[in-house]
């Protein structure tokens, strides 16, 4: 994997050494399952992926902010965010990994 940021090549590269299939299938399991995020998630469906998290698009409401360099008020328009929430296992994961040896004591 490529320094800190995993690409979709990276991930293409992953389902090949796994699978063992062609690296052109890789790309098209990996741009599919995308995909179908995608398109879930625009048609404001939740996506749960088990032991790994869930996927949610929550709609902001218009509001007013401020210009941090004229501190002038200005509205910011109401938009649509996607929010994950990571599963227990996934977080129960990444924190053993990164748990020192000595601060077990």
């Amino acid at each position: 994997m490529s320094g800190n940021t995993v690409t979709r090549a990276d991930l293409t590269e992953a389902v090949y050494r796994a699978l063992g299939v062609s690296r052109n299938e890789s790309a098209v399991f990996v741009e599919r399952i995308l995909e179908e995020i995608s398109s879930s998630l625009e048609r404001g469906e939740t996506v749960k992926i088990s032991s790994f998290g869930t996927f949610s698009v929550r709609d902001k409401k218009l509001r007013m902010g401020r210009n941090p360099k004229t501190g002038e008020e200005v509205p910011i328009e109401p938009r649509r965010v996607v929010t994950f929430r990571a599963s227990h296992v996934l977080k129960d994961h990444i924190n053993d990994g990164h748990r020192r040896p000595d601060a077990a004591e």
